[in-house]
């Protein structure tokens, strides 16, 4: 049996998985979120343990005979969160999070410090990345940055709490800024020129290999063996890859959680900053991968059946599984900012084309068609940069809808397919990556990829309508960039 725990935004999600590779039971844990300014992004790092631990319990005691039987675990988690530790190895303050958009100057400074930046973490400086957030400490809470010991990104502070090692993969590692992408080692360069030096990092291990072992206090606590292994796992991206098998070059999906993302994985490091495409380590040796990420991918519409407070199911039942074309309200769904392909942490959300007549079902359909174009974006700068994608698995929250599945396929234009797992896929993945500490064996044959649910064909009859609406929906950025700030 086999462990995986993904230590995300809105909560914890941990699976375990049999031999067989089935998923056997789940558990979960919400998380709370704190904006004490605005743009600023907050949790406590105490939580994402609490979390996890509770998480596992629930596990244990509805699974006690199949937790017993656990060789490995491993751990996924949400990016770039600057976890700062103390001497004591105490959080010093608030983590601040990968939506967090106050560090934009410290960004520009970032990168006239260090003007080979993109050449080495193969990245635009964004406020979301890691590297920044420490300037921002650094210039406003110089008493906390002197007092700075350890940076930790999420999962690597829960995998300190459950082994006492403080070790990160090269996946997370990578969207920290700090990262020769390339080398797959950290950068002396980088970190200098944001104040800080090689021993303030974590040991890096690639994400299949074994980091650490579980404390003996938790093995007893859950019923387990004293030699269980934990991984080195991944970011929840690259996570959730290993839980739909793209481990090959080309492979690629759209996960529509709190953030959205369009992934491929790459043979080589192939970084696109130009276009604010993300290139990290993916979490296997010698593969890498490209992203475009949306800050506000399922979070629009929670934020949405937030306002009108109503289930976002009820939002979406009266529209069906499909709908005849495009809503005539246009949605930008930039509520925290946006990376690709506007690197504009200052971008905010906006309805346009509102009138008098216009009826909730419209709304409801313009932001999911909103987060759909925004994905297109995504979809123009990752072809640019290495060449078309097919075909999209889809994973995530927004995974559940067959009406978003099939906005998707007419917006993109490219087969979109629901998949099984699709919901905990970085989780799955989690537990693929502690399988492959444990045993050694080729990821080939741990990450098989899913059963196909269903597949969503674009459909001609409203692509020119969409092609259109793309067209119209695109210019709005430019054309309102100084008013959405």
């Amino acid at each position: 049996m086999y462990l995986g725990t993904d230590i995300g935004t809105s909560g914890v999600k941990a699976v375990l998985v049999s031999e067989a590779g089935a998923v056997v039971a789940t558990a979960a844990r919400e998380l709370a979120l704190s904006h004490p300014a605005p743009l600023w992004s907050e949790q406590d790092p105490d939580a994402w343990v609490d979390a996890a631990i509770g998480a596992i319990d629930d596990l244990a005691a509805r699974q006690p005979r199949e937790i017993a039987q656990v060789r490995g675990i491993g751990l996924s988690g949400q990016m770039h969160g600057a976890t700062l530790l103390g001497e004591d190895g105490r959080p010093l303050r608030p983590a601040i999070l990968w939506n967090d958009g106050r560090s934009q100057a410290e960004c520009v400074a970032l990168e006239r410090r260090c003007p080979s930046l993109h050449t080495i973490a193969g990245n635009l400086a964004m406020p979301g990345f890691t590297a920044p957030k420490l300037l921002w400490v650094a210039r406003h809470e110089p008493g906390i940055f002197d007092r700075v010991a350890k940076v930790l990104l999420p999962k690597a502070y829960v995998r300190y709490r459950l082994t006492g090692e403080m070790v990160e993969d090269m996946s997370d590692a990578a969207g920290t800024l700090w990262l020769d992408v390339g080398l797959r080692r950290w950068s002396a360069l980088l970190l200098h020129a944001t104040g800080l030096d090689l021993h303030h990092m974590p040991r890096l291990v690639e994400g299949s290999e074994v980091s650490a072992v579980l404390a003996p206090d938790y093995a007893r606590r859950w019923g387990m063996r004293n030699n269980v292994v934990v991984a080195g796992g991944a970011g929840d991206n690259a996570a959730s890859a290993m839980g739909l098998g793209a481990i090959a070059p080309g492979d690629a999906f759209l996960s529509l959680g709190t953030s959205g993302v369009l992934f491929r994985v790459t043979d080589r490091f192939a970084p696109a900053p130009a276009s604010a495409v993300h290139a990290f380590c993916h979490a296997l040796p010698g593969l890498w991968h490209q992203m475009g990420v949306m800050l506000s991918a399922a979070a629009s519409l929670a934020w949405l059946a937030g306002v009108m407070e109503t289930p976002a199911t009820a939002l979406l039942a009266p529209l069906g599984e499909r709908v005849d074309g495009p809503s005539p309200i246009r949605f930008l769904p930039y509520l925290d900012g946006e990376r690709t392909p506007h690197n504009d942490a200052a971008a905010s959300g906006a309805f346009v084309g509102l009138r008098g007549a216009t009826g909730r079902s419209q709304i409801v359909q313009a932001v999911l068609e909103g987060v759909a174009f925004a994905a297109r974006d995504n979809l123009v700068a990752l072809s640019a940069a290495s060449g078309p994608i097919a075909e999209v698995d889809l994973v995530g929250g927004g995974s559940r809808s067959p009406l978003w599945a099939q906005i998707c396929a007419d917006v993109l234009g490219i087969p979109v397919h629901r998949v099984e797992e699709g919901e905990v896929g970085a989780a799955l993945g989690a537990a693929r990556l502690a399988r492959l500490a444990a045993t050694g064996e080729d990821p080939a044959e741990a990450c098989s990829r899913p059963r196909r649910l269903a597949s969503f064909m674009p459909r001609a009859s409203v692509a020119s309508a969409y092609d259109e609406a793309y067209r119209r929906w695109r210019a709005l950025y430019p054309a309102l960039k100084e008013s959405l700030r």
